[in-house]
C-alpha cells in the first residue's frame, strides 16, 4: 500500500482551517452589523425607547442585579464593533452610551449612541407626562408641600367659574355701551371704555398703600379680594338693566375688580412660597399660573357655548358666583402658613388654654377665621393701643398698674368698649410684645370663662349695661388670675409653638407706634 504524500494532508488541513476562520469572521460581521442596526434604531427613534431592537436592553431588563446586568451588557459588545462607555439615570430612566470601534480597535469619531433600557411608554402615559410638565413643578410631589394639591384644585375651579363669568360680563358691557345696538358713535364708545379702565387703575393705586397687610393677613385679604371681584361682576351685569348709567356703574365695577387684582397679585408670592420646598418658588409660581389659565380657558369656552342659548342672566350669575366664592373660600382655607398672625395666634392661645396643646400648622390654619378682615374695628383684643382708648378713668389705671410693675407692658379691659387692651412701655422688646399679646388673650379667656358675664364679642348696645359692666374688684380679680396663668404658662406656650413649627409674624411684633412712658 502506498502512503499518501504528507503534502496533501497539510493542504487539506489548511483548507479546513481557512473555511472555519472564514465562517467565524462572517459570524462576527453578522453580529457587528446586527448591533449597529440596533444602535441606529435606538438613536433615530424617540429617546423614550428602542422597542425590541436592543439586545443589551433586553439583557439588562431581565437581570435583577444591576452590576451583573452591566457586565452582561458589556460582554455582548466584546465580539461587535460597539463598546459600552457608561450608563446614565434620568428621572428613574436608564440609558446606555455605546461607541463604535474600527478594525484596529480604536473608537470612531462621533460614534457615541444612546440606548434606552426601558420599553416605550404607552400613548396615554406619554400624554400624562407631557401635561405634568406644564401643570406641576419639577420633582412633584417631593418638591412641594402636601397642601399644594388641594390648593391648586380649588384654584383651578375658581378660575373656571371666573372665566365663565367673564364672558357674560363682557357681553353685557358691550351691549350696554351701545356697540351691539349702535346706540353710540365709535368715538363715544372708546371714551367711555377708556374712562372705565382709567378709574380701575386709580383704584388699584389707592389700594396699594395697604401693602403691608398683605404679608400679615393674606388669607383674609385674598378672600375679601375675591368677594370684591364678584361684586364688580355683579355691578357690570347691572348695566344691562340701566344702560344709560353705563359709565358710573362700569367705573365702579372696574375699581372693585382692579382692587381685587392687586390683592390677588400681592398675596400670590407668599402663598406659593409656603408650598415651595427649596429654591423652586419660580417653578411653583409658573405652574400655578398655568393651571389657572387652563381652567380660565375651559370656563370661557363652556360659557361661550352656554351664552348662545340665551340663559337667564340672574340665574347664571347666581350659580357661577356661588361656585366662585365657595372655591375661593376653600382655596384660602387649604393654604398652610407657618407664621402666627393675630388670627392664628388667637387660635393657638385659645387651644392652649383649653387643652394644654398648641395646634399643629395644619390644625391652626384650618381653625383660622377667614372672615376676620384686618380693617374691622370690633376685634376683642387691641395690641399696642393708646392710653386714652384703654382708660377713661384714672382710678382704673391705678388699680391695674401694680400688677405690671415688673413687666414692660400693661393689659386691661375697658368695659365701656368691651375690649381688652395691651399697652406697651417704651422699653418693650420683641419678647415683651409677644408676652403682652399672650397676656391679653389670657385675660380675654378669663373674662369670657367667668360665670355671670357674657362674651366680649357681643356688642354693648344689645344688652343692658349692668349685664356687661365689670366692677373694679372683678377686673382686679380677673387680671390677678391672668397674671398667675401667664407666669406659669407663657414659657411652656413658647416652647410648644416652636415644637409645632410656628414662626411669629411681624404683625404681632410691630403692633403700633404707641409706647407708654411712665413718670420717674
Amino acid at each position: 500500500m502506498t502512503t499518501p504524500p504528507p503534502i496533501k494532508l497539510k493542504q487539506s488541513a489548511n483548507s479546513t482551517a481557512a473555511a472555519a476562520s472564514s465562517a467565524a469572521q462572517d459570524a462576527r460581521l453578522l453580529v457587528r452589523e446586527t448591533m449597529r442596526i440596533s444602535a441606529n434604531l435606538a438613536t433615530s427613534s424617540s429617546p423614550i425607547g428602542v422597542g425590541g431592537g436592543g439586545a443589551a436592553a433586553t439583557l439588562l431588563q431581565s437581570e435583577s442585579d444591576e452590576t451583573t446586568a452591566f457586565r452582561l451588557v458589556e460582554d455582548q459588545f466584546v465580539d461587535s464593533s460597539l463598546r459600552l462607555i457608561c450608563s446614565e439615570d434620568i428621572d428613574g430612566r436608564r440609558w446606555n452610551y455605546v461607541a463604535e470601534r474600527d478594525r484596529s480597535g480604536k473608537f470612531k469619531r462621533n460614534s457615541i449612541r444612546a440606548i434606552s433600557l426601558q420599553s416605550p411608554q404607552a400613548p396615554a402615559e406619554e400624554l400624562m407626562s407631557f401635561i405634568r410638565s406644564y401643570v406641576v413643578p419639577d420633582g412633584f410631589p417631593d418638591s412641594v408641600t402636601p397642601s399644594y394639591v388641594p390648593y391648586m384644585t380649588w384654584r383651578a375651579l375658581k378660575h373656571f367659574f371666573g372665566g365663565a363669568m367673564g364672558v357674560f360680563t363682557t357681553q353685557t358691557l358691550l351691549n350696554s355701551v351701545g356697540v351691539s345696538r349702535n346706540r353710540a358713535t365709535p368715538g363715544a364708545v372708546a371714551i367711555n371704555w377708556i374712562l372705565k379702565d382709567g378709574a380701575g387703575r386709580v383704584g388699584k393705586m389707592i389700594f396699594a398703600r395697604q401693602g403691608k397687610k398683605f404679608d400679615y393677613d393674606l388669607k383674609q385679604l385674598r378672600f375679601a379680594g375675591d368677594l370684591l371681584m364678584e361684586l364688580g361682576a355683579g355691578v357690570e351685569l347691572a348695566t344691562a338693566a340701566v344702560p344709560h348709567l353705563f359709565l358710573p356703574l362700569a367705573c365702579a365695577a372696574n375699581v372693585a375688580k382692579n382692587v381685587a387684582a392687586v390683592t390677588s397679585t400681592s398675596t400670590r408670592t407668599p402663598i406659593y412660597k409656603a408650598f415651595a420646598k427649596g429654591e423652586n418658588i419660580g417653578d411653583v409660581t409658573a405652574k400655578g399660573e398655568c393651571v389657572g389659565n387652563i381652567a380660565d380657558l375651559l370656563g370661557t369656552g363652556l360659557s361661550i357655548m352656554i351664552s348662545k342659548r340665551n340663559p337667564s342672566l340672574i340665574t347664571t350669575f347666581a350659580l357661577l358666583s356661588c361656585g366662585y366664592v365657595f372655591s375661593s373660600y376653600q382655596e384660602v382655607k387649604s393654604v398652610v402658613l407657618h407664621t402666627l398672625n393675630r388670627a392664628r395666634f388667637s387660635v393657638a392661645v385659645e387651644s392652649f388654654l383649653k387643652t394644654g396643646h398648641v395646634p399643629s400648622l395644619r390644625e391652626g390654619n384650618l381653625q383660622e377665621n377667614i372672615f376676620s378682615f384686618p380693617w374691622l374695628r370690633d376685634k376683642p383684643v387691641v395690641l399696642g393701643s393708646r392710653f386714652k382708648d384703654a382708660f377713661q378713668d384714672p382710678g382704673a389705671y391705678l388699680a391695674v398698674e401694680p400688677f405690671f410693675e415688673k413687666e414692660r407692658y400693661v393689659v386691661t379691659y375697658n368695659p365701656s368698649k368691651g375690649k381688652v387692651y395691651a399697652l406697651l412701655k417704651d422699653q418693650a422688646k420683641s419678647d415683651d410684645i409677644l408676652k403682652a399679646a399672650f397676656h391679653a388673650y389670657v385675660l380675654l379667656h378669663c373674662i369670657n370663662s367667668s360665670s355671670g358675664h357674657r362674651s366680649l364679642a357681643l356688642k354693648q348696645h344689645e344688652y343692658d349695661n349692668s349685664n356687661l359692666m365689670l366692677t373694679t374688684a372683678d377686673l382686679e380679680a380677673h387680671i390677678g388670675e391672668s397674671c398667675k396663668v401667664v407666669s406659669t404658662a407663657y414659657g411652656v406656650f413658647k416652647n410648644k409653638t416652636v415644637e409645632q413649627g410656628w414662626r411669629i409674624s411681624d404683625s404681632l411684633l410691630n403692633p403700633g407706634r404707641a409706647r407708654l412712658i411712665l413718670p420717674g
